[in-house]
């Protein structure tokens, strides 16, 4: 069976960035499974494995529109420190749960700390980086009808 819309595929990969850094992996755990045409997976990817049958091995890259986007720097934010009421130490790289513009929640991370505010960063991790993924199609089948109306596996 060819990966087509509203199959279920089970995937193995190794992600890694230009310089040829792991990013992540589902290598020696459960494969990542997903069901294709319902955005579960980038973009970018998701196209690349269409088609794609179980035992296909193929590598990806991925550009940031078709991942994570581009780097927007209107997501940099400075917030007085005040704003971490209850937070004892603030540091770089420390993740929180902010509410965005539209009352949704969305994680910032935090890029840089002064005595009077906090730079938080609201990009994707991932925002502007170029994805190469390292991928084996270890699973196709057809998703139930349950799985179609849900929009996720079973």
């Amino acid at each position: 069976m060819k990966i087509a819309n509203d199959c279920v595929v089970a995937i193995h990969y190794t992600l890694t960035d230009e310089d040829g850094q792991q990013l992540d992996s589902s290598a020696g755990g459960e494969p990542l499974t997903y069901l294709h045409g319902h955005g579960g997976i980038i973009p970018g990817l998701e196209n690349e494995l269409t088609d794609k049958a179980k035992g296909d091995s193929l590598k990806v890259v991925v550009q940031p529109a078709d991942g994570y986007g581009d780097f927007n720097p209107d997501m940099l934010q400075q917030v007085p420190r005040e704003a971490f009421q209850g937070v004892d130490s603030i540091e770089a790289g420390m993740q929180f749960q902010a509410q965005g513009e539209g009352g949704q929640m969305q994680m910032v991370v935090v890029r840089e700390v002064t005595d009077e505010t906090v730079l938080v960063d609201g990009n994707h991790p991932l925002a502007g980086q170029v994805l190469n993924f390292d991928v084996s199609i270890e699973e196709v089948r057809a998703a139930s009808a349950e799985e179609i109306e849900h929009g996720h596996v079973h």
